[in-house]
C-alpha cells in the first residue's frame, strides 16, 4: 500500500498502524523517511515484504527547502547549529542556480554523521549521539534532476530525483558549503519513488480495516511482465526455471495477473529470484 506519512511520525510508526490495522505481523517499508519528513512511503504486508528490495532500488523524487546561513551536526532542524560559516544568507538566485548545477549527475557525496550507516558495526547516528566524531566515507549516488524552485529570503526550494542512498539533507549541506553560507534542510517530502506517487497515496490517518490494498505487482511498475501457462506456473511455485527466449533482466511472472514471483532472465531461462504465490 502507499501511505503519505505526515510529520511527526517515525517510518516505523506508519508500520506499527498498519500491522494495528490490518492485524498483520508481516509489514515493512521501502526507505525510510525521517519524522520531519512527509511524502511517499511503500507499506508491504505478508509476503509481498519480499519485494522490497525490488522497490527500494528505484529513483526517488522529493520537493526539499534548505535554509541558507547556518549548518547542522544533522544537516537539518532537528539539529544543533554549527559556527557561522562566515558569508551573508543573503545570495543572489543565478549563483544558487549555478551551485546547484554544481550538485547534479554522478558525485560521491558524504552521508550526513546522523545516519543509519554502519561504522564498525554500530549505526553512525547512534555514535554521535554520544558525542564520537563519525567522518563517514563518501559513497557513490546520482542525482538525477536537480531543479531550482523558489528563493524566498535565506529559503531555497528545489526539486530533486536521486538514485536510491542518496541524502537530501547532505545536498542542503553541500550547497551551503559551496556558498560558503552554510545550509541545513528544514522540510523535505518525497514525491515518488519511480513509478508510485504519494498523489495516489492514503493520508497515514485515514487507514481503516476497509482501506483496500493493492495488488502486489502494482509496486513493480518498472519491470517487465511475462504471463506464463499453468504448468510453467507450477513449476515456478516450486521456485524452478522455466524456458524463455524473449526476456532479459528481472521480470515479474504473473499467472491470469496474479503475481508469481520476480524472476532473472539469463541463459534462455527465467530463474526465479522471490516466490510469491507457492503450490
Amino acid at each position: 500500500m502507499l501511505i503519505d506519512k505526515p510529520a511527526g511520525l517515525t517510518s516505523h510508526d506508519v508500520v506499527q498502524r498498519v500491522r494495528r490495522t490490518y492485524r498483520e505481523r508481516s509489514v515493512g517499508h521501502t526507505g525510510t523517511l525521517d519524522p520531519f519528513a512527509t511524502g511517499l512511503l511503500v507499506v508491504l504486508l505478508g509476503r509481498a515484504t519480499r519485494l522490497a528490495r525490488f522497490v527500494e532500488g528505484q529513483s526517488k523524487t522529493y520537493l526539499a527547502v534548505a535554509r541558507l546561513g547556518v549548518g547542522t551536526d544533522t544537516d537539518d532542524a532537528t539539529g544543533r547549529e554549527l559556527p557561522p560559516a562566515g558569508r551573508n544568507s543573503v545570495v543572489e538566485r543565478d549563483e544558487i542556480e549555478t551551485v546547484l548545477g554544481t550538485l547534479s549527475g554522478a558525485q560521491q557525496q558524504r552521508p550526513p554523521a546522523f545516519s543509519a550507516k554502519h561504522v564498525a558495526g554500530v549505526r553512525s547516528y547512534r555514535m554521535a549521539r554520544r558525542g564520537e566524531l563519525v567522518e563517514l566515507p563518501a559513497v557513490s549516488v546520482v542525482v538525477h534532476h536537480l531543479e531550482l524552485l523558489d528563493v524566498a529570503g535565506d529559503l531555497v526550494s528545489f526539486r530533486t530525483t536521486v538514485s536510491a542512498g542518496t541524502y537530501i539533507r547532505a545536498i542542503a549541506r553541500d550547497l551551503g558549503e559551496r556558498l560558503g553560507t552554510g545550509a541545513h534542510l528544514v522540510s523535505l517530502r518525497r514525491q515518488s519513488i519511480g513509478s508510485l506517487d504519494v498523489a495516489d497515496a492514503i493520508p497515514a490517518d485515514q487507514l481503516t480495516p476497509e482501506t483496500p490494498l493493492l495488488p502486489a505487482l502494482a509496486v513493480l511498475g518498472h519491470l517487465p511482465v511475462r504471463e506464463v501457462d499453468r504448468e510453467s506456473a507450477a513449476a515456478v511455485a516450486h521456485g524452478r526455471a522455466v524456458p524463455d527466449g524473449e526476456s532479459s533482466g528481472l521480470v515479474a511472472l504473473v499467472e491470469g495477473g496474479r503475481l508469481l514471483a520476480v524472476a532473472s532472465a539469463e541463459d534462455g531461462w527465467l530463474r526465479p529470484r522471490v516466490v510469491l504465490e507457492v503450490a
